[in-house]
């Protein structure tokens, strides 16, 4: 591991020595940062060879501090040059002396051969109170003609004004295993909660040798202006192998307590020789400015980051929703993630502040059923809060936010005690115009595209059921099931709405069966409506039911919001009666009855008919509280009664029967079902019985709506 420092000022050399090359020339770096050189200061060992101070460092340690530094070793003469012959020495300007040795990687070099260089980095104990800027570097020749065995070629002083620090615009060269890599910081973020700094640094890695590299499992850590270390988690660093003039980037996220300043960080990199117990300083970088991460506008994207990655965030709207009593506040988001790598979903909070006084708590949904977002994929995602359907503002700023249990890192004077924040990732503001509800046109389907859940909507039919004192208005809603497995249809929470703004809760009828792939679920929704409210142009606001922040399911979710409005245009009801049974539409049922006959034998009334009841097939409806009604009327009013069929025993398949014992309608055919009631007296009225009406309804929770009605002559069979 070595490094070489880009710079783009120049640093005074100091340099006393027995012989000294004086102060080096000034590098400058042009105005896009490249990786540039230079030495601290150089040392003769002979006219063709030298030494150069290549780089210093001192780091912090438990135990005080270590200070290391690189040398290279410059032999440009005709014969080899052995290092056995020679050392280097640590020590202050005020002339204490430290002990220097070689990292194990580096004590088998000993030779260097003509026109080569070879790189030796030592490493020294200093005191507490030492700094960069109070060492000296001492290079001596094993020379047995002197008293104490040793002859002075030369030392470096640090200079005063020296820094090891990488400017922020700056790019350091980092040797890997003989390797170039240019080291740079790409950007800085940072968040803050209630209790902790949350910075995020991306690091970007050029290798510019020769052949490919894999990054050593580096230590990163901020250091703050008073010399306190907080580590950062590197994610992208485990087994990063970088081809040559690839760039790899490295995400660097951890925490500092708020009380710390956050004025002039640091990024320090280091690395831990394990056959030592000891961590080595490799280069440190000033951190630029942070990078904003406030959002604003509806339909853009911003980019926010955690420990595990970067993700992209875009507000698709906000909407203002009835609810009972209520109003619901909801946002819907898009989350991405752009990378090339698969993210967690984050633990996403968030709350609304209505004209920057009033908090609106709002819990997130996550729609889709998905544990972690690919590379290049994203979710939807909704908050969603409640306040009083009255009140009024005029400006709406949602906040949102991430939590997460966190460890807070452990600097030099912390305990790491563990907490649980709310950070502030993003915000999205605008004016209280809210944004419309999707609308689906008349004929026209609307599709939900989330992963488990797609599926398409159309409204199939309304009807309007009566009675004596109240009206009771429906909506046919087909669900097709767009997944490539059987799955449940959403729960939905419905809201007629008409014209006028005047809003209806509605109740779905729910199917509990799965739907088969491509199969369909037809749910009804209906509300009662005073009798005489107009219902044209009414809408149907159907949205996903949630209970306790996430998608209602089971029989017993009971819906505490919705997400995912979307208001249907209704059709006109079909109020033409059929005058014929054939072919009667319930869907998704038909049924067809003729042969109808009615005969009157031992006081007994009997009504015959042939029918045939189909279904759509792969299609799944909740029928309870339907019933297929039949009535027969007299022309003259003598004989009138109505027979009640459970829409609930239609699927079970009869087939083509004639089965007297069973009074049920069935999926088939069947021919000569008979209704038979006792009537003694109606025998004696024969000859005022002429025409009869049988009439078709379709009865929905005691109500009923007319479908077909046939004529009929008495005592002949129809065709």
């Amino acid at each position: 591991m070595r490094i070489k420092f880009g710079y783009k000022y120049a640093a005074t050399i100091a340099l006393s020595a027995t012989m000294a090359f004086g102060a080096m020339t000034p590098v400058w770096a042009d105005s896009n940062p490249t990786a540039i050189t230079m030495a601290i200061g150089k040392v003769p060992i002979t006219n063709n060879s030298y030494f150069e101070l290549k780089q210093i460092h001192v780091l912090p340690d438990q135990s005080g501090k270590i200070a290391t530094f690189t040398i290279t070793i410059h032999n440009e003469g005709s014969s080899e040059l052995q290092f056995i012959d020679y050392w280097a020495r640590l020590k202050s300007k005020s002339g204490n002396q430290y002990s220097a040795r070689l990292l194990p990687a580096d004590k088998d070099k000993n030779r260097v051969a003509p026109g080569s260089t070879t790189d030796l980095t030592f490493y020294a104990t200093v005191n507490p109170s030492t700094n960069l800027q109070d060492l000296v570097v001492q290079f001596i020749k094993w020379d047995f003609s002197q008293t104490n065995f040793e002859r002075v070629l030369g030392e470096v002083a640090v200079p005063d004004n020296y820094t090891d620090v990488i400017p922020s615009d700056g790019t350091g060269t980092i040797s890997v295993g003989g390797v170039e890599v240019h080291a740079s910081i790409k950007k800085f973020i940072s968040n803050k909660n209630e209790k902790y700094h949350v910075p995020t640094v991306y690091l970007t890695l050029e290798n510019a040798g020769s052949h490919a590299v894999t990054i050593p499992a580096y230590l990163f850590s901020i250091r703050t202006q008073d010399g306190l270390l907080y580590p950062l988690e590197a994610k992208g660093l485990k087994d990063l192998k970088i081809n040559p003039k690839e760039s790899k980037e490295i995400q660097l996220s951890g925490s500092i307590p708020v009380a710390v300043t956050a004025d002039a960080w640091q990024l320090a990199v280091a690395d831990t020789i394990a056959d030592l117990k000891l961590n080595v300083a490799v280069a440190n970088f000033q951190l630029p400015a942070v990078s904003s991460q406030e959002g604003g506008s509806i339909g853009k994207e911003y980019s926010f980051t955690n420990k595990s990655g970067v993700y992209t965030a875009q507000l698709g709207g906000l909407h203002r929703l009835p609810w009972e009593d209520q109003d619901l506040l909801t946002a819907d988001l898009v989350l991405s993630n752009k990378g090339d790598e698969s993210l967690p979903i984050p633990k996403l909070s968030g709350y609304f502040l209505l004209d920057d006084a009033v908090k609106i708590d709002a819990k997130l949904i996550q729609t889709a059923k998905v544990i972690g977002l690919g590379a290049g994929t994203s979710i939807n995602l909704q908050l969603a809060g409640k306040l009083p359907y009255t009140y009024e503002f005029s400006h709406v700023k949602l906040v949102l936010q991430e939590n997460e249990g966190e460890a807070p890192a452990t600097g030099t004077d912390t305990t790491g005690t563990t907490s649980t924040a709310a950070t502030d990732v993003l915000e999205f503001s605008t004016q209280a115009e809210l944004q419309a509800v999707p609308t689906v046109g008349l004929g026209e389907t609307y599709s939900s595209t989330d992963v488990g859940r797609k599926a398409k909507y159309a409204i199939r039919n309304v009807s309007t059921y009566e009675d004596k004192t109240s009206i009771m208005y429906s909506a046919m809603v087909e669900v097709t099931n767009l997944e490539k497995r059987f799955t449940n249809a959403s729960k939905l929470v419905a809201n007629f709405r008409s014209p006028d703004g005047t809003v209806f809760p509605a109740s779905v009828a729910e199917v509990k069966n799965k739907v088969s792939p491509s199969g369909k679920a037809l749910l009804n929704v209906w509300a009662p409506v005073p009798k005489g409210f107009s219902t044209e142009n009414m809408s149907l606001l159907l949205g996903e039911a949630v209970t306790d922040g996430k998608l209602s399911e089971g029989d017993k979710a009971v819906a505490d919001s919705y997400v995912n409005p979307v208001s249907y245009s209704l059709p006109a009801e079909n109020t033409k009666v059929a005058t014929t049974l054939k072919n009667v539409d319930l869907f998704p049922y038909s049924i067809s009855i003729d042969k109808i006959a009615t005969s009157i034998e031992n006081q007994v009334f009997t009504l015959k008919f042939n029918y045939e009841l189909t279904k759509e097939k792969l299609t799944e409806i909740n029928t309870e509280g339907h019933n297929l009604l039949l009535v027969f009327e007299d022309g003259g009013g003598l004989k009138r009664f109505e027979k009640k069929f459970d829409f609930k025993d239609f699927d079970v398949f009869n087939g083509d029967s004639t089965a007297d014992e069973d009074t049920k309608i069935r999926l088939g055919k069947r021919e000569n079902f008979k209704i038979s009631i006792s009537d003694p007296g109606l025998i004696f009225n024969t000859k005022f019985l002429e025409k009869y009406t049988l009439s078709v309804y379709d009865e929905f929770q005691g109500q009923r709506k007319l479908i077909a009605s046939q004529k009929a002559d008495w005592f002949i069979t129809t065709d």
